[in-house]
């Protein structure tokens, strides 16, 4: 074959990729147009023909929610209405009195916990008082969320409450003024032992590395010579921040992630740009499952980049960028644009929302379909789903009754309960739940309905109705009733037994009521058995 006919071949076969893609973008348009048509015939029918006056507003809300649903959790249209939600999703801020409030339909609000040096602990809300009217409005006949928006407004408005106080019984008018409300995604920063500093980080809002890199600073200052950046739990946020946290540890031009959409020139680069405070201190990075997105790009890269050890257990594996781009009518649509990958190429996206089986559910990429990449030092890394620490590291399990007690609120209504007959504890340090104390809780478990049946007991419920189904429980009946008497345990008896489980629960909310957030993280940090663990383990890198 000669070079023309070479040439020529190539040309055709260029030709006809070209065509094929043009028809397929035409096909993709003329779809679009049909189903755009489709969908203005069928809405304006409606509102023509249907029996009843067409609630327009909430059938397109939710026609438009179910449309981005269809693509994946994280692509969503926010109308103008909640921009202010999307305010405190970028930069953790909201105008209010600075409180989380607990709210039951029937009863009025309460303050569960007022923040450190916000309007509501400037002027004296405790939890336990009870908020009976908010602007002459009674409460107890509105639901949370809305109780909540009408306590938030525009800082520098003031605000009045009708306050029932928790520990005297007097009612009170309680004019408030709002300030700006910022929660810190650096929510503690402290030294664990003479040389280890831990820094906990919930969240990857706007200037988040900046005030990551002041207590930094303020550790080293204090004689750290070994660094924890705690990610456990932590959902991420803006990438921007996590490509600047990493940049505090590698040196100038290192490559930190790379985002890939559906287009050759939708790829992007992001490298540091700014030089490091640190290159040497050994680095301890924990993640868990609840680590995603931006935490996985710090974890993922700095262990890329074999600048930290990874512990803990497998992060969430999100590994999608998201956009925010205007709508009309000053709506916004935060859309996913990109899938991110490591330094080493690593795409830690663990669900595949582009493939959908028949009922539309998505699988998660099986570990064996995952493949190895290699760090900068050659060390093996895998991608396919999350960031797998290279230290394994195992988390304490709770019993079930400790999840009822915590999801039931049990724990959370005890400690209003407690913050109203108690003025004051001592302070964090040398404050410990005593015996007496905990005969108290147990007294006051004992009137509240929550399932205490053990997970084995449990177990033995669902197998019962199984034996039931299937016709054979009448000739086990005596096998059964001997079981069940010996799972049988009454509640007081199994609070006892899992003393040791609840108590750091109650401490810890105790210790945020009276002593605000850090309190409670300190007291957290004393029962935390997978960070010990983790200290005791040699590092990675």
């Amino acid at each position: 074959m000669n070079r023309r006919n070479i040439i020529t071949i190539a040309m055709a076969s260029a030709m006809c990729l070209f065509s094929s893609y043009l028809l397929s973008a035409q096909s993709q348009s003329f779809k679009l147009g049909q189903w755009t048509e489709i969908h203005n015939s069928i809405i304006k029918e409606l509102n023509r023909s249907y029996v009843d006056t067409l609630p327009v507003d909430r059938i397109m809300r939710a026609g438009v929610d179910a449309m981005l649903e269809e693509l994946d959790p994280y692509t969503m249209y926010i109308p103008e209405e909640e921009n202010e939600d999307l305010d405190m999703m970028l930069r953790n801020t909201y105008g209010g009195i600075g409180a989380i409030i607990h709210k039951k339909k029937e009863d009025n609000v309460i303050i569960n916990e007022p923040y450190a040096n916000s309007p509501a602990h400037k002027y004296g809300l405790v939890c336990g008082d009870e908020i009976i009217e908010i602007d002459g409005v009674p409460t107890n006949g509105l639901e949370s969320k809305e109780s909540s928006d009408r306590m938030k407004g525009k800082p520098g408005t003031t605000v009045v409450f009708k306050v029932k106080k928790a520990r005297t019984g007097e009612i009170i008018d309680l004019p408030v003024v709002r300030e700006r409300i910022h929660l810190p995604d650096v929510e503690y920063a402290g030294m664990l032992d003479d040389t280890t500093g831990y820094i906990l980080q919930t969240g990857f809002t706007e200037n988040v590395s900046a005030e990551l890199k002041n207590r930094f600073l303020d550790l080293k200052a204090k004689g750290m010579k070994r660094f924890v950046l705690d990610l456990r739990g932590n959902g991420g946020g803006l990438m921007s921040e996590a490509v600047n946290i990493v940049s505090l540890f590698v040196p100038k031009g290192s490559l930190v992630v790379t985002s890939k959409g559906n287009t050759d020139n939708s790829v992007r680069e992001y490298k540091t740009t700014l030089d490091p405070i640190d290159t040497e201190i050994p680095i301890i990075v924990m993640i868990d499952s609840g680590s995603a997105s931006s935490s996985e790009i710090v974890s993922g890269a700095l262990q890329d980049l074999d600048r930290a050890t990874i512990m803990g257990k497998r992060s969430y594996g999100k590994g999608l960028v998201q956009s925010i781009v205007p709508i009309a009518y000053n709506g916004q649509m935060k859309v996913t644009t990109a899938k991110y990958y490591t330094p080493s190429g690593r795409c830690v996206q663990a669900i595949d929302y582009s493939h959908r089986n028949e009922d539309g559910s998505v699988g998660h990429i099986p570990d064996s379909l995952t493949r190895e990449f290699r760090t900068a030092s050659g060390r093996i890394v895998r991608d396919g789903g999350g960031i797998t620490p290279d230290v394994d590291v195992d988390v304490p399990q709770y019993s079930r009754l400790v999840y009822s007690l915590v999801l039931g609120g049990v724990i959370d209504q005890y400690v209003i309960d407690y913050a109203r007959r108690h003025a004051e504890i001592p302070p964090v340090a040398d404050f410990h739940f005593s015996d007496e104390d905990f005969e108290d809780f147990i007294r006051y478990a004992k009137t509240q309905d929550f399932d205490y049946r053990s997970s084995a007991k449990t177990l033995y419920d669902q197998m019962k109705k199984e034996l039931e189904a299937d016709g054979l429980a009448e000739s086990m009946a005596d096998e059964l009733a001997a079981l069940e008497k010996a799972l049988e345990m009454d509640k007081e008896k199994f609070i006892r037994l899992k003393k040791a489980e609840i108590i750091p629960f109650i401490e810890e909310e105790l210790a945020v009521r009276y002593w605000f957030q850090e309190a409670g993280i300190e007291v957290r940090l004393r029962y935390d058995d997978q960070l010990k663990d983790a200290l005791t383990r040699p590092l990675a890198v």
